[in-house]
């Protein structure tokens, strides 16, 4: 969390801005006390979403043995 004061936010308010864009609450506050907090509007937020990392699903994830062996009787009505 950034705290500013209101005359420093008065002439860094795009920079400001993009902090809270970002996802940083920035308190702007006058005469030391905190007077406002910039926050962005939740379906304003850019959505970071997380990068997958290689192997994170090991063990979680398997393929049977059986796999690419032909269907049965039962199927042969859907592969039709």
């Amino acid at each position: 969390m950034s705290q500013v004061d209101i005359a420093e936010a008065k002439a860094k308010l795009h920079e400001l801005l993009e902090i809270a864009l970002n996802g940083e609450e920035v308190v702007i506050t006058k005469d030391s006390h905190p007077v406002v907090k910039l926050v962005p509007v939740p379906d304003q937020a850019p959505q970071k979403r997380p990068r997958a990392q290689f192997g994170s699903m090991k063990d979680l994830i398997w393929v049977a043995d059986d796999f690419d062996e032909p269907l049965t009787e039962e199927f042969k009505e859907y592969m039709e």
